[in-house]
């Protein structure tokens, strides 16, 4: 993978031409599925995918005059920097909150895409289509607005909130949600291995808490390094890493502390209780932030959770600490 300052021009081009194919066909996905429920909403999303069309019939043009008839093939997951975006267009019923929250964060990307690329840009015809493109981006009436009109009138928010709470669901619960299940999971094996094998909690104590700290330095590390978030707008990387490494030594930490307790039983009992707390814990957050349902949520974790408190359980029992 790229970084958007490796980039050359030609290279910026090749992607915004991919990037609003993406975006079109993902706006023409959004108003088939949508065209039985809410065809005035369904209306809007066809305007825009016909809009993105626009926009890369225009990078094409400027791209041959520039460069010629071959254009590469640059997608969004060969540059660093960009989210990879759920594809919730192939499932069916739409539903219009998400697919809306969806849409938002891909013009709010494209906005700082071509705001970058034009900082970049020295010749005048690319730096006079970027500057259309990133303006026609910024005038755009927001598609909360939209699709208010129609249907989310009364539930409409003010559009500095809006905003701000995509941004908080950005910035902090994504990277500390990663943190707090990596951290909760991940490290369930070797508590529970060392706990079964050695029957002591002090030294199961002292594995716990290896394998917290462990975890969260290196899922700090690569959470902070996966991209500089100025395309999107994911904040700080060294705020995002401390956020993570903090949440995953958390979520190992918290079912570590009942192994201060001498007594073996007391504490692994205690310990069993925290791990499903914090399960469903997770599962709650991820319902309530991430748009997942809390059954579905919680079968995911609990179910991987076990399955990973399982794996240690039985290999724990190999030990010959009894």
């Amino acid at each position: 993978m790229k970084s958007f300052a490796e980039l050359e021009p030609r290279e910026i081009l090749a992607l915004a031409i991919s990037l609003e194919e993406e975006h079109g066909r993902i706006y023409g996905e959004y108003a088939e599925g949508l065209s039985e429920s809410f065809p005035a909403s369904a209306n809007v999303f066809a305007e825009m995918a016909e809009e993105e069309n626009e926009h890369r019939r225009w990078l094409i043009d400027l791209f041959r005059r520039k460069f010629g008839q071959h254009i590469p093939l640059i997608r969004r997951q060969d540059v660093k920097g960009f989210v990879t975006h759920e594809p919730i267009w192939m499932a069916r019923p739409l539903g219009l909150e998400k697919v809306r929250q969806q849409a938002e964060a891909i013009e709010y990307e494209t906005r700082q895409f071509y705001e970058r690329a034009l900082e970049r840009a020295t010749d005048t015809d690319i730096r006079k289509l970027l500057g259309d493109l990133a303006a026609a981006e910024a005038q755009h009436v927001s598609l909360a607005q939209k699709l208010g009109e129609t249907h989310l009138t009364k539930d409409a928010r003010a559009e500095e909130a809006e905003v701000q709470r995509r941004m908080f669901v950005l910035q902090i619960v994504q990277p500390g949600l990663a943190g707090l299940m990596d951290g909760s999971v991940s490290t369930l094996a070797p508590l529970f291995a060392a706990a079964f094998a050695t029957h002591s909690s002090w030294e199961t104590f002292l594995v716990g808490m290896a394998a917290a700290i462990g975890a969260g330095v290196s899922m700090g590390f690569a959470e902070a390094l996966s991209d500089d978030g100025s395309l999107t707008g994911r904040g700080r990387p060294l705020m995002r890493g401390i956020i993570t490494g903090a949440m995953t030594t958390f979520g190992g930490v918290f079912h570590t502390l009942p192994y201060l307790l001498t007594d073996f039983k007391t504490a692994t009992t205690l310990a069993i209780a925290v791990v499903l707390i914090e399960l469903w814990m997770i599962a709650w957050i991820r319902a309530r932030y991430m748009d997942t349902r809390f059954m579905r949520a919680a079968f995911e974790v609990v179910v991987g959770g076990l399955i990973v408190f399982g794996v240690g359980v039985f290999i724990g029992s190999f030990g010959g600490g009894h």
